[in-house]
């Protein structure tokens, strides 16, 4: 019988790894990627959270963009402040082409403000999330190593968020095209738009008519559409594969201790609410039972905690990985994980 996370990991094309800080969540979503490229499917595990530790389990240099860890295994490290500034960069450039030219300060001014808005860093990162999941092969696996519960959870419910938003502002572009459509149709010619204006110069130009004013003007309000359109799209897309169980589930990483278990079930709770699958549950680094007093003691403490994740999630695939006498740093640590883990 094939092992839950191994058929998890062969029946999905996203895989999320989460949970609480220090509970080795990093460890087990590399292991979960090793299983598969040594299996002989392409996989990409990539990090979201700001305190990477995916470098450090390979012992080498992981960026923004991907490296080998193993054949037919990538990594990636998303750097927020990067992210942030590559989204704010491309907003600026859409605006120079959009907005009039003696508004470029109040836009420069604004961006720059938003850089360390709050929100800013977690949309960025959304982004680059939604980028990586357009681009995967067919065939490639992609496991996303998050940050601590209360970012991921943040993180997971963006997207709806940020369609919500995008779609605001699309109702609001087309209101404001109506509003220009009609105010052109009272206009109706050259003449009477003079009338309207005075003497006037529009938008700071000498030698540009009314008339060219109003296409230049339908021109950004078509492009703003495009704009809004595209961002629309991609979000919708990412929150279609988030909440699709056939394609996407979740993998919690606990300990057997009281705030990690605590938290562990509110995580499931919240991402439940968000509409995603959470699929199973590991218990890392169960102290043995037959190596002296104190960790049998331990041990007995741990079962319980156990035993309280089965009874508040029924039938939720719960597997449970020992202390491991080294360090998991590397393929070869990363080897003696994935033993429990298929």
């Amino acid at each position: 019988m094939p092992h839950p996370l191994t058929e998890l990991a062969q029946q999905r094309d996203v895989l999320f790894v989460g949970g609480k800080g220090g509970v080795g969540k990093t460890a087990v979503a590399s292991a979960l990627g090793l299983t598969q490229a040594r299996a002989g499917r392409r996989t990409l595990v990539v990090s979201t959270d700001p305190a990477h530790n995916l470098g450090h389990l390979w012992q080498r240099e992981v960026g923004d963009r991907p490296v080998e860890l193993a054949p037919m295994l990538r990594g990636v490290e998303i750097d927020p402040a990067r992210t942030t500034d590559e989204h704010l960069r491309a907003v600026r450039a859409t605006m120079q082409r959009l907005m009039p030219g003696h508004l470029q300060g109040e836009v420069d001014k604004h961006l720059e403000l938003a850089r360390d808005a709050p929100g800013t860093h977690e949309a960025a990162v959304l982004e680059r999330m939604a980028e990586v999941v357009e681009q995967r092969h067919p065939d490639e696996l992609v496991i996303f190593d998050t940050a601590p519960s209360g970012h991921t959870t943040r993180l997971v419910a963006l997207p709806e968020l940020m369609q919500a938003w995008t779609e605001g502002l699309l109702r609001r572009q087309d209101r404001s095209a109506r509003f220009g459509a009609a105010l052109r149709g009272l206009e109706g010619d050259e003449r009477a738009a003079a009338e309207v204006v005075g003497s006037r110069r529009l938008e700071g130009s000498t030698s540009v008519g009314p008339r060219r004013t109003q296409d230049r003007r339908a021109r950004r309000d078509n492009e703003i559409r495009q704009v809004l359109d595209r961002r629309q799209q991609r979000f919708r897309h990412l929150r279609e594969v988030l909440q699709d169980r056939t394609r996407t589930g979740f993998v919690i990483v606990t300990a057997a201790e009281r705030l990690p278990v605590l938290e562990s079930l509110e995580l499931h709770e919240q991402l439940t609410r968000s509409g995603m699958d959470v699929a199973a549950l590991v218990v890392n680094k169960r102290s043995p039972a037959d190596a002296g007093e104190l960790l049998a003691a331990r041990r007995q403490v741990e079962d319980g905690y156990v035993a309280q994740l089965g009874e508040a999630l029924p039938g939720l695939p719960l597997v449970e990985v020992p202390l491991l006498p080294g360090e998991v740093v590397g393929a070869d640590g990363l080897g003696v994980l994935l033993e429990h883990l298929t």
